[in-house]
Parts: C-alpha cells; sequence; structure tokens
C-alpha cells in the first residue's frame, strides 16, 4: 500500500489525487483504526497515520478519512483556539482549499465562503492569485497554503492578496520553509523537474524559502506575526495530533489605517 500512494503523490498531479485519494482511502482506514493519534479536525482515531511526502516520506503524516496533513491539524488548532474563526462573522477567501476543511468550512454558518484555485476541482471559482478577481477590501480572512512556492511572481501573488483583505483583515500564508537558509533560494536556470526536486524539494517547485519568508510577505504591507503556536502546545498532545514539530504559522494583517 505504501508504494501505491508514493507513487501517485509523485507522479499523479494532485488535483487528480484529490478526486480518487478520498475513496480509496476510506476502503484501507480500518486497517489503521486504534488509539495512538487523533485527528482533531473530525476527532478520528488511529493506531498509525500514512506516510506522505515527495523527496522526504514522512511517516504518521496524512489522516486516511479527512486527508489532512500535519500543517492542517495544526492550523485547524490554531483557529480553533486563538481565533475567532468559528464564531465571527466572516467573508473568507479559501485559496487552494484542502479536503480537509473545504465540507466543514462550508457548512459554518458564521461563513462567507469563497473557494478559489486555478485548477482544484474544488475550488468555487478559477482564478490566479496573480491576478485575484475581487475589488479591493472584500475580505476579512484569507487562507493560501502552499501555494507561493508554486507561483513565479509570489510578490505579485502577496500584493494581491494584501489588496482584497480589509483593513484589519488576517491571512494563513503556510510554504515550504528550510529555516537552515537565511535567504530564499531561487536560481531561474533551474528548469529540470528532477533539478527542482534537489533544489527546491519538489519538482513543480520554482524556489525554496528561508528565513527571510516574513520578510517578503512584509514588503506586501502584511504586519506578519510569526507564530511559534506548535511549541506552546504539550509535547504529548502535539504527538497525539501529530502536528509539525516547530513549525512556524505566518499570520499576516492588514494594518486597520
Amino acid at each position: 500500500m505504501k508504494w501505491i500512494i508514493g507513487i501517485a503523490s509523485r507522479y499523479i498531479p494532485r488535483h487528480i489525487q484529490q478526486l480518487f485519494a478520498h475513496w480509496l482511502l476510506i476502503l484501507i482506514s480500518p486497517f489503521y483504526r486504534g488509539n495512538r493519534f487523533e485527528d482533531p479536525i473530525d476527532g478520528k482515531t488511529y493506531r498509525k497515520l500514512l506516510p506522505y511526502g515527495q523527496l522526504n516520506k514522512r511517516e504518521n503524516a496524512l489522516a486516511p478519512l479527512s486527508l489532512s496533513l500535519e500543517r492542517h491539524r495544526l492550523i485547524w488548532l490554531y483557529l480553533k483556539e486563538q481565533t475567532d474563526f468559528f464564531t465571527a462573522p466572516i467573508r473568507f477567501l479559501h485559496v487552494a482549499p484542502e479536503y480537509c476543511f473545504l465540507r466543514r468550512f462550508k457548512k459554518q454558518k458564521n461563513l462567507d465562503y469563497v473557494s478559489a484555485d486555478l485548477i482544484s476541482p474544488w475550488a468555487d471559482i478559477k482564478m490566479d492569485v496573480r491576478n485575484i478577481p475581487f475589488p479591493e477590501n472584500s475580505f476579512d480572512v484569507a487562507m493560501c497554503n502552499h501555494v507561493f512556492e508554486h507561483v513565479e511572481e509570489d510578490f505579485q501573488a502577496m500584493a494581491e492578496f494584501y489588496r482584497v483583505l480589509k483593513p484589519g483583515g488576517w491571512a494563513i500564508f503556510q510554504v515550504p520553509v528550510d529555516y537552515s537558509r537565511k535567504e530564499t533560494f531561487q536560481d531561474p536556470s533551474i528548469t529540470e523537474p528532477k533539478d527542482r526536486e534537489k533544489y527546491y524539494w519538489q519538482h513543480d517547485h520554482v524556489r525554496l524559502y528561508g528565513r527571510d519568508y516574513s520578510k517578503r510577505l512584509a514588503s506586501a504591507g502584511f504586519d506578519v506575526d510569526e507564530n511559534n503556536y506548535e511549541q506552546q502546545l504539550d509535547e504529548t498532545l502535539s504527538r497525539r495530533y501529530a502536528l509539525p514539530k516547530g513549525e512556524i504559522l505566518y499570520i499576516c494583517r492588514k494594518p486597520s489605517h
């Protein structure tokens, strides 16, 4: 089973994977039942989770029933425990909508929910993040995870999100970050998929962000909170939820004035 999942994650485009992965994982989920791990998004428990990753396979990463990864579970906990996302009236732009969130966000009565993407089969609106088709000051909250590393003009995309957020609005923009790098690495001559995988961690990435990622976000106008919420959680809880150890949440707020 592991090798099937590995081949699929490596060679099949993600938007195609999403069309069949959920039904496949429902079928195999009984083999993973147990009580060692818990997915906080749906409350399901498992003896183990599925591995995930292309260059470096991560054990106990993917929850079979919700399709959540480590970062999704961390974001869910942050939204639930640290924000009013589940209670306040919010107009919410969700770009590259993750399957584990999509149906749950759609059901939230407090959200005026807009999902968008360039190719995702789940998105309501087809959209390029470099040219967001909404007026300025349209949204209270936005989320766009693991997208900027695929976009050549990432500064333009960041500026577009800043434009459409209302003053005081906020967003979460997660990307793969190599914390050993002081600065983001990008070389236009690196175009071959195998070379991009080597230098950028994935064959369809166009850069590898470093510790300067928050400065890049701030250049668009955002006040950036490099939030270490995972490190504030009890270690036992972090292990049970299989959270990404040491991952920083990039919480970006558009100033009120």
